[in-house]
């Protein structure tokens, strides 16, 4: 269920918060499970203090909640509190990319055009890891673009909770490159300075996402049903 083997670049309680993202996201570990962290730290070889760092994490991006004489449990993530959370991220990267259309600096759209072409090199190779890593690097690109310190604080806090989700949808190869061409409509229209389009252009890509997330998550819930019926029918 969980790589339990941490690379070392990362520190052991983001490693642990990320395979815990990933396994509740999948649904490997349902809705209302208590995390104990003395199992964690063990299946991790690890003492309880990454782990309980790691539960914080979760809990801070709405996956888990701390609950009365239970603990750290795994919350219920609807498919309304995606499609919200979405919703809300779709809005705030259009305003930020309506504005950074004509606030960005010659550079800031340099450089927003040389990641782009790197993300390009990597959806080709497959190599989602680092392209998710680039991925965030160019959205908070466009929220630094918008020149707001209030729109760029809001947009990053609720990126960071719908983190998990981004980097779940984006595993799969064809949506690598989907993504590519949706970012190309962004870029052109931040390098015209035509902020109609640039807003367009980013609200259709979180659309595209959230659709992407909603679909994985349909299809993983109908393997574990179908999984469950051959073991009952057995």
């Amino acid at each position: 269920m969980l790589d339990e083997a941490a690379p070392a670049k990362k520190s052991r309680s983001d490693f642990i918060a990320e395979q815990l993202e990933e396994a509740v996201i999948n649904g490997a570990i349902p809705a209302g499970s208590r995390l104990d962290e003395t199992s964690i730290a063990a299946q991790f070889g690890v003492s309880r203090t990454p782990v309980r760092e790691a539960l914080h994490i979760l809990c801070g991006r709405g996956l888990a909640e701390r609950e009365p004489y239970k603990g750290v449990v795994v919350t219920q993530i609807s498919t309304q509190r995606i499609d919200e959370m979405f919703e809300a991220m779709a809005e705030l990267e259009a305003t930020c990319g309506r504005l950074a259309s004509h606030r960005m600096t010659m550079s800031e759209r340099a450089e927003l055009e040389s990641m782009h072409h790197e993300m390009n090199v990597l959806a080709d190779e497959g190599d989602h890891v680092a392209y998710n890593e680039l991925n965030t690097r160019f959205h908070n690109l466009l929220f630094q673009g918008s020149h707001n310190s209030d729109l760029i604080a809001a947009a990053q806090t609720l990126r960071l909770k719908l983190a998990p989700f981004r980097k779940y949808q984006l595993k799969d190869k064809g949506r690598l490159k989907r993504s590519c061409s949706e970012h190309q409509q962004i870029v052109d229209a931040i390098l015209n300075q035509d902020p109609k389009a640039a807003e367009n252009a980013l609200r259709r890509h979180l659309v595209s996402a959230a659709q992407e997330v909603l679909i994985k998550r349909q299809r993983q819930e109908e393997n574990t049903v179908a999984k469950t019926n051959l073991i009952e029918e057995a």
